[in-house]
């Protein structure tokens, strides 16, 4: 489909500003694929890297000396079977883990390594001689050099050989103990496969050795003081014993608690108990007494309840009732004068006379009984009282003698408990049980266990593959030049104009790229240089006249070769001047073939010619070039005259399209001078080379000026290197040219098509 000039150009705009604001676009790249890529880029270097620290770690792992382990395996009795116990000797021989630990730390205490190192003379073994190491390779070669004195030689005896040894015998013994069993592996390695067995047997027994020894300096100390502390024991128990009996002689005493307290005890309980009951009797007495007391002493005591309840005064009572009834019967009948009246009336007298008796007998018995009562109180409180203090004294007597019998009883436990210690401690001084029992003995090992050449090989190969990664990774962020088309916007917030391919070693010299535009119309790079004049063309579609300035950082970057197919493809379709800015090192008509020593850009600044005289012609294009002439000693003075910019814009006039080719903005400040003439600066970078930071900097220079960028030109960019690297899928690179022209990306007749369209808008 054919593009109008205002459609091509809000294409380009919209394109730049989403290659410039959307961030998804940068989001999309995962960082995963760019590490993934630093790595691919430099495989072969890595690769190489693992193979040589592989290598390396192959040299040294075959030349160590092999080192050879031996085991002997050991049960640790944490529950021995003794025919005699005597836990109160020895400090605890528990049955818990830490007991097994314990023991697992004495196998490697300094005494049991000292006696094995001992045993065997280990310092005779050219292992761990260190006689042999006495004097090192330095201090040899110092002494030779008369750099240092010599050393006397040492006077090595056993105990300094053994110490000497220690360190390295110690570095080569482990404990290893066996999970949820009672068994404990000690390993010891040595180059020498007969000694590391050897060794490892020796310490296995000489374990066993040193704990039965040690228990045999126990059992010795503590049978001597169990007999020191006898002696004494014994002598207290006796005077104890004589304090006793003496006590009882003087107190008089047989049986305490048979006869005396249990004697006086009973008189207590006794003498209490009828204490009690005569209390009872002396309140019930005193209380009818009281009674009594009140009515007086011819009061009415009938009425008494001590009276009524008498037996003797009810019948009393009785026969005066029934008295009184027979004389009222009589007294009916008979007269007083009858003689059963008066038998009558004298039996009722008798009977009242003989109820007043009863009467005040109750009251003389209640009297007699109440002071009775008070006498007998009185007389059980007395021996109460007395039976109590006879029995504190006895108690406190007994008190004392409780005193001395448990003294006595005491020194007497303590005494059988220490003969009965002293004569088990005699007897299991012959009968010592051993700590551990070897189950295992070491055997010689036929294989070493280090170095493990194959393993140590794999993981040097495999760190060496990782250090060269964190090598490829550390270059790729050291590395702040431009590598990618999207680092050109993401780097340098400037929107990509073009990129120019990496030309073929045949097209690298300056005669051949500046004309590749005409001589080879059909290649990637020409391409590129149409689609850069396309750019221009739309970027500012209403100015009918366009000054282009092509510059850079730094010489070298690509900008003249540039600048003039850049020119040549503008010649095919608009007047066009090539202009060559760079006085100080010119190089277009070089480039070109053109006359040299013509007249140029100086000249014409200065007025010396006019400008047919300095206008040369491209042969095969219609493109006009002026050079820039003798070079002058003050070329920035000529730009910044008035005289260069009424050249412009004189020239302006002439030609639709100028291109100005100016020195690198990083050396000299005359592409900064002519930035502010021009209507568009087109900014040259090198790929994989340029520093983004330099060429930022450049870029905000020009802005500085005044320059409009129109864009960035990435130059000599490998499409096939960014497309296996970076992930830079191009046209150019994967569909190339074929006999009709493109088969990819933008197409030849689009390109021209937006080319006449953009001609026919200006």
């Amino acid at each position: 489909m054919q593009l109008t000039a205002p459609q091509a150009a809000e294409h380009l705009h919209k394109h730049k500003q989403i290659s410039l604001h959307d961030p998804e676009d940068e989001a999309s790249k995962l960082d995963l694929v760019e590490y993934w890529r630093s790595i691919t880029k430099r495989k072969w270097a890595i690769l190489a890297l693992g193979l040589v620290v592989a290598l390396l770690a192959g040299v040294i792992v075959f030349a160590l000396t092999p080192v050879y382990r031996a085991t002997t395996t050991v049960l640790i009795e944490s529950s021995k079977k003794q025919v005699v116990s005597i836990e109160d000797v020895y400090s605890g021989m528990g049955q818990s883990r830490e007991y097994f630990q314990t023991q697992v730390e004495i196998i490697k205490s300094r005494e049991v390594a000292m006696r094995t190192i001992n045993a065997l003379k280990l310092w005779d073994y050219p292992e761990f001689d260190p006689r042999t190491k006495e004097k090192g390779q330095w201090q040899e070669l110092q002494e030779k050099l008369g750099i240092a004195e010599t050393a006397e030689p040492k006077d090595w005896t056993t105990t300094a050989l053994a110490d000497a040894v220690y360190g390295k015998f110690n570095r080569q013994l482990s404990i290893e103990p066996v999970r949820l069993s009672q068994l404990a592996k000690i390993n010891f390695e040595s180059s020498s496969p007969a000694l590391s067995a050897l060794v490892a047997n020796t310490i296995a027994n000489t374990y066993i050795e040193n704990d039965l020894d040690a228990r045999y300096k126990m059992t010795k100390q503590a049978s001597g003081w169990l007999q020191e502390r006898l002696s004494s024991l014994k002598t207290k128990l006796d005077e104890s014993e004589r304090n006793l009996q003496n006590y009882r002689e003087k107190a008089g005493i047989v049986d305490v608690k048979g006869a005396s307290q249990s004697g006086a005890g009973k008189q207590i309980e006794e003498v209490t108990q009828r204490l009690v009951e005569t209390r009872l009797r002396r309140a019930e007495a005193e209380n009818a007494y009281n009674q009594i007391k009140s009515v007086g002493k011819n009061g009415d005591y009938s009425s008494l309840p001590a009276v009524v309840r008498n037996n003797n005064v009810s019948e009393a009572l009785k026969a005066q009732g029934e008295a009184e009834r027979t004389m009222s019967e009589v007294a009916q009948r008979y007269g007083f004068e009858h003689p059963k009246y008066v038998a009558a009336e004298a039996n009722l007298k008798s009977a009242r006379e003989n109820v007043k008796r009863q009467v005040e007998s109750v009251v003389g018995s209640v009297t007699r009984e109440y002071e009775v009562a008070v006498g007998t109180e009185r007389a059980l409180e007395g021996t109460l009282n007395s039976a109590r203090g006879s029995i504190q004294s006895l108690n406190r007597k007994e008190f004392e003698l409780g005193v001395l019998e448990r003294e006595v009883s005491s020194n007497r436990q303590i005494y059988d408990m220490f003969m009965t210690r002293a004569k088990e401690t005699n007897v299991a001084g012959d009968l010592q049980s051993a700590v551990a029992r070897v189950v295992d003995v070491a055997v010689v090992p036929d294989k070493p266990v280090k170095p493990q050449k194959a393993q140590i090989i794999v993981i040097a190969f495999v760190l060496g593959l990782f250090l060269g990664v964190l090598v490829a990774l550390l270059l790729d962020r050291l590395d702040n030049t431009i590598k990618t088309t999207e680092d050109v916007e993401a780097k340098l917030k400037t929107p990509l104009l073009t990129t120019l391919p990496l030309l073929d070693k045949r097209d690298t010299d300056r005669l051949s790229s500046a004309r590749l535009f005409v001589d080879h119309p059909e290649s990637i790079y020409s391409e590129a240089i149409r689609t850069a004049r396309t750019g221009v063309l739309l970027s500012a579609i209403d100015v009918p006249n366009r000054i282009l300035l092509v510059t850079s950082s730094l010489p070298g970057e690509g900008k003249t070769t540039f600048s003039i197919n850049l020119a040549l493809a503008h010649a095919q379709t608009k007047r066009t001047l090539l202009i060559d800015a760079d006085m100080r090192r010119p190089s277009i008509a070089k480039g070109l073939d053109l006359a040299p020593g013509a007249k140029g850009l100086s000249n014409l600044a200065a007025g010396t010619a006019k400008l047919d005289d300095c206008l040369q012609a491209v042969p095969g294009s219609s493109l006009s070039v002026l050079s820039s002439g003798p070079i002058p000693p003050n070329a920035l003075e000529i730009l910044l005259s008035q005289k260069f910019k009424a050249l412009l814009d004189e020239l302006a006039t002439i030609y639709e399209v100028i291109v100005i080719d100016s020195p690198p903005v990083e050396l000299v400040s005359d592409a900064l001078v002519i930035s502010s003439y021009a209507t568009g600066v087109i900014y040259t970078i090198k790929a994989a080379e340029t520093p983004y930071q330099l060429a930022r900097k450049g870029l905000q220079r020009i802005r500085r000026a005044e320059g409009e960028i129109l864009g960035v030109v990435l130059n000599r960019f490998d499409f096939k290197r960014a497309e296996k690297y970076h992930g830079e899928y191009s046209g150019y690179g994967k569909y190339g040219y074929g006999k009709d022209g493109y088969q990819g990306g933008y197409g030849q007749a689009q390109a021209n098509s937006l080319g006449k369209d953009a001609k026919k808008a200006a």
